[in-house]
């Protein structure tokens, strides 16, 4: 299970380094239900720097909030890599970000298949002008709460490494 401390360093190291570039944040989740925004917002100042975060659970909150197309839901599925960067993309274009992670996953204990398991979780982030990197995950058959808890540690990573490449 993620370490507390580990992300909250994450948080504030994430908002130092948006800080100095000028860097606003938004945040689109799905099986992590609004953890990283919640992570970020939990550090004073952080409206400096957060513009926003979208919970979309439902493939329709996926559709109207992010505009992620209803053919790339029905061909891949909200688990899917495709999915991942529709949703990041649309967090940046639906906001006044210039930096943006998704994260769409199976938390379980139920719902996954073969083909997409319990643990299994897509994440995508996007920087404006830097283009936009996806990465496939699979914790494993972890508890819930832990699946969720390493999928809050991973967004922060992504987003860190991404504010740190320089314009």
């Amino acid at each position: 299970m993620a370490d507390h401390s580990d992300i909250h360093a994450l948080a504030e190291k994430l908002l130092d380094l948006c800080r100095a570039q000028s860097l606003r944040l938004a945040i689109a989740e799905s099986c992590t239900g609004g953890l990283v925004a919640g992570a970020i917002t939990a550090i004073p100042g952080s409206s400096d720097v957060f513009d926003r975060g979208f919970v979309t659970y439902s493939n329709a909150a996926k559709e109207e909030m992010l505009g992620v197309p209803a053919d790339v839901l029905e061909r891949f599925g909200a688990v899917s890599a495709e999915t991942a960067r529709a949703m990041a993309q649309g967090a940046v274009h639906r906001s006044f970000a210039d930096l943006a992670v998704a994260v769409t996953g199976v938390a379980g204990p139920s719902g996954g298949s073969a083909e997409k398991p319990v643990g299994l979780v897509h994440f995508a982030c996007l920087r404006k002008n830097h283009g936009i990197e996806h990465m496939e995950r699979r914790f494993g058959p972890l508890t819930r709460e832990a699946i969720r808890e390493a999928s809050v540690l991973q967004a922060l990573e992504m987003l860190v490494a991404a504010a740190q490449r320089r314009p």
